[in-house]
């Protein structure tokens, strides 16, 4: 599958300058939820939208392919597959995934990342893994023609455990689906709508579910 031709065919109708403002307010608020890391890894950045607006000092990303990663300032970049990708055991305060686990081919890839996840981060570290939640989209979750497995926070919360995390918190409507929902691609109006938790629960058709990489022998 053509990834790049599927993507810009998927937000050929949204500004990018919107969607950079939009991550901006997200990244920011992410950055508090996980407990303002100093050094974050993004596994799956993508076109490096979190990861470029995050406020910690010490930003990682990886992809498989070079979105224009490799051109913003103040990151460390890892072009490979998550799995191979050169980057330093017991290190990181945060990992953040964002809409990375329901393309994985299998249940068991899931744990494959997962376990890797918990290698890279410190003991205390936290992980925090957004995804849409198909408890809660499903007429529209199969109609990205990338979506591989159903997940809900139900079954992202269990996979962190598996892979022998603590769950911290599970929110599971958080935000919408998409860039095309009822809401604007809006800084002001996602950082509204992100300071009034009343309405994720109209809106919010995607999880965040985060955990903790216990002490050893815990």
């Amino acid at each position: 599958m053509d990834l790049a031709r599927v993507y810009a065919y998927r937000f050929r109708d949204i500004d990018p300058q919107s969607r950079s403002e939009v991550w901006r307010v997200i990244a920011q608020y992410v950055h508090r939820r996980l407990g303002e890391p100093r050094r974050v890894l993004d596994p799956a950045a993508g076109l490096g939208e979190f990861i470029a607006h995050s406020p910690s000092p010490d930003r990682w990303a990886v992809d498989i392919v070079d979105h224009g990663l490799s051109a913003i300032p103040g990151i460390t970049t890892r072009i490979a597959p998550i799995l191979e990708a050169d980057l330093p055991d017991d290190s990181f305060d945060a990992v953040f995934v964002s809409n990375l686990l329901e393309h994985l081919a299998s249940p068991t890839e899931i744990g494959q990342f997962l376990s890797r996840m918990h290698r890279l981060l410190r003991v205390g570290g936290v992980i925090g893994i957004m995804g849409p939640n198909f408890k809660y989209c499903q007429t529209e979750y199969f109609d990205c023609a990338d979506h591989v497995l159903a997940l809900t926070h139900v079954s992202v919360a269990e996979h962190l455990y598996g892979a022998g995390f603590e769950v911290q918190s599970i929110t599971p409507r958080f935000l919408p689906y998409s860039f095309r929902s009822i809401l604007p691609a809006s800084r002001r109006l996602t950082s509204a709508y992100l300071d009034m938790p009343i309405l994720w629960r109209f809106f919010g058709k995607q999880f965040l579910v985060i955990g903790r990489r216990p002490p050893r022998g815990a």
